[in-house]
């Protein structure tokens, strides 16, 4: 048999007349005319199938069901309000949890200062933040990891149909080397005088490789290290031992007196950051919040 269904007006009627012992003042406290309270106590004793109060012309009292009702009646109460006051909460964004997978480049390059402004606008709201490669950051998403994600694959996962992508930003790449490199001081840079010298790559699985490598084929560069980190590609440029190519998101980590950065205008060579997020559901609203100021500070909102 199904449990009965109670109302928040019901359990507060009871609780009022528990408390007051007397019709009247209960009422009052409930804000209702006596006829409209005396009726709700009386649907509540009738959805229970048991008598709550004895009255009679001097004074109102519970019955045995009515004290074994009590307790559970005033944690229903309370667990109403709680949830209640926590949902405001968390659509007011005094509280709330935001959760975002980005791009390496971006994590430690423009999105610092976003996620700063943000926080201190709400600083109730718990915002996490996943530093991975665009094919991670979308792994994310997907798992519900993430709310949304900052990525270079925003193009394929705008087509796929569980995704969509929407552009933020381009993001042109620079030749790095030492500043004692001939390539330093060339009047014009082209993807061949690149390819004789000795090259730092970045890993196959990053968009910073694989945007390369397209608008480079067939050409081949002399790499002579492949490594997973920008840090690792800026220490070993600043030894000398090779050159590389790197996106103008990342350029921060290049700031150093004995390197040089040069844009590097070749055909295709772009990468365009995207906004990814779930096609089904909505975002929370913490959520959303970032997920707006992201567009307002890298991007243009529709």
């Amino acid at each position: 048999m199904p449990a009965p269904e109670l109302s928040s007006r019901q359990l507060r009627a009871f609780t009022a007349l528990a408390e007051q012992r007397n019709f009247t003042r209960a009422a009052q406290t409930c804000h209702l005319s006596q006829p409209a309270f005396s009726a709700l106590i009386r649907t509540l004793e009738e959805t229970l199938g048991a008598r709550l109060f004895d009255r009679d012309t001097r004074s109102v009292q519970l019955t045995p069901e009515g004290r074994l009702f009590e307790p559970s009646a005033r944690r229903l109460l309370d667990d109403m309000q709680g949830a209640i006051g926590d949902l405001a909460d968390h659509a007011q964004r005094r509280k709330g949890r935001v959760s975002v997978a980005a791009l390496p480049s971006l994590a430690a390059g423009r999105l610092p200062a976003i996620l700063a402004e943000f926080m201190q606008a709400w600083p109730g709201i718990t915002v996490e933040l996943h530093d991975a490669l665009s094919d991670a950051c979308i792994a994310q998403l997907r798992s519900h990891q993430a709310d949304f994600a900052l990525a270079a694959t925003g193009a394929g996962a705008a087509a796929a149909s569980d995704l969509r992508g929407r552009k933020l930003c381009g993001d042109r790449f620079h030749l790095v080397c030492r500043k004692d490199h001939p390539l330093a001081g060339a009047a014009r840079l082209t993807a061949r005088q690149l390819a004789p010298w000795p090259f730092i790559q970045m890993a196959r699985n990053s968009s910073v490789r694989q945007s390369l490598d397209a608008a480079l084929h067939p050409l081949r560069l002399n790499a002579v290290f492949e490594v997973e980190h920008l840090a690792t590609v800026m220490g070993l440029v600043e030894a000398g031992i090779g050159i590389s190519v790197v996106p103008e998101l990342t350029l921060f980590h290049f700031r150093r007196e004995t390197l040089v950065t040069r844009p590097l205008p070749l055909p295709g060579l772009t990468r365009t950051i995207y906004l990814v997020q779930r096609r089904e559901g909505s975002l929370s609203v913490a959520a959303q919040t970032l997920h707006d100021l992201v567009l307002e500070r890298l991007g243009t909102p529709a």
